[in-house]
């Protein structure tokens, strides 16, 4: 495989190519990891454009169907986005549905969109292995917003974070019971919660919870120099869209882009642990 190839079609807006450069990167075998530092080297100066924004919820709270049409809602504002799903892997097989693509199919079809499910393997913090990986060749490849979809609140879904400029929290009305049961590093790290699927009979247990998120997020949040703020929307019936546009352009208008420095740090470090490792792996230990 040709990277320099690769990269020529990506800045050439080649989908195929970008397909097969995230396959590449996210590929375990030793050949193709050595073209992957290659691929993304030369990738790199073409990044830092995108915006990069983390979707994460308890499961069943609709993060999918969000995108999908908070997707359209912005394709139809000019906007050109990346959907990086992550699924979760079997513990017993090691597979994975892969079904995200098929739950946004106006968005999987449309010029301006691009949507990848990835599994997350035995990677920790709601993300795949490769996610900023892919990332990055989203970003080169020109889109303007790109969203990484995690795999669902958990303990360790803060490190997804430590990717992404904005991080956005999905949670449903009357859900006082899986906010206790959310670590509040999560409630810490959001910078827009918003109270989805407020519609019908629950638009009124939605108020409710907005105003609860609202009052917890004034303690946890109280040395921030973002306040998050709180809102309610509904996929279904398309409400609190522009809303919400407003809210993350009014963050971005604020984002200080030092910040992406602490993002390449990180992931620098997350390199290095990850040849330690496998540098551990292949040693032949001696039973003691």
């Amino acid at each position: 495989m040709n990277t320099k190839q690769l990269v020529e079609q990506i800045k050439n807006k080649d989908r195929t190519a970008l397909a097969k450069a995230i396959t590449l990167v996210e590929s375990r075998k030793e050949e193709h990891r050595k073209l992957a530092h290659q691929l993304m080297g030369d990738i790199y100066p073409l990044t830092g454009k995108a915006q990069r924004i983390a979707i994460s919820g308890t499961p069943g709270v609709g993060k999918s169907t969000f995108l999908e049409y908070f997707g359209m809602h912005l394709l139809a504002q000019g906007k050109k986005i990346a959907v990086l799903a992550v699924d979760p892997s079997s513990q017993k097989t090691g597979g994975s549905i892969l079904g995200d693509k098929t739950r946004m199919a106006q968005l999987s079809a449309h010029e301006n969109a691009f949507v990848r499910p990835s599994p997350n393997g035995e990677t920790l913090g709601g993300v795949a292995a490769k996610t900023r990986e892919a990332m990055l060749l989203c970003d080169a490849f020109g889109f303007d917003i790109i969203f990484v979809e995690t795999v669902g609140v958990g303990q360790s879904e803060l490190s997804v974070s430590h990717l992404v400029d904005m991080f956005i929290l999905l949670m449903q009305p009357g859900s006082g019971d899986d906010l206790q049961g959310i670590k509040r590093g999560i409630l810490e790290v959001s910078d827009l919660v918003l109270v989805h699927k407020a519609d019908g009979d629950q638009k009124k247990i939605a108020a409710i919870a907005e105003h609860d998120f609202r009052k917890s997020l004034e303690i946890l949040q109280s040395k921030s120099n973002w306040r998050a703020p709180v809102q309610t929307c509904s996929s279904l019936e398309r409400i609190g869209f522009e809303k919400i546009q407003m809210t993350i352009d009014d963050f971005f208008s604020q984002y200080d882009l030092s910040s992406r420095e602490n993002q390449l740090a990180l992931w620098m470090e997350d390199l290095m642990l990850d040849f330690f490792k496998k540098k551990i792996k292949r040693i032949d230990w001696e039973p003691a």
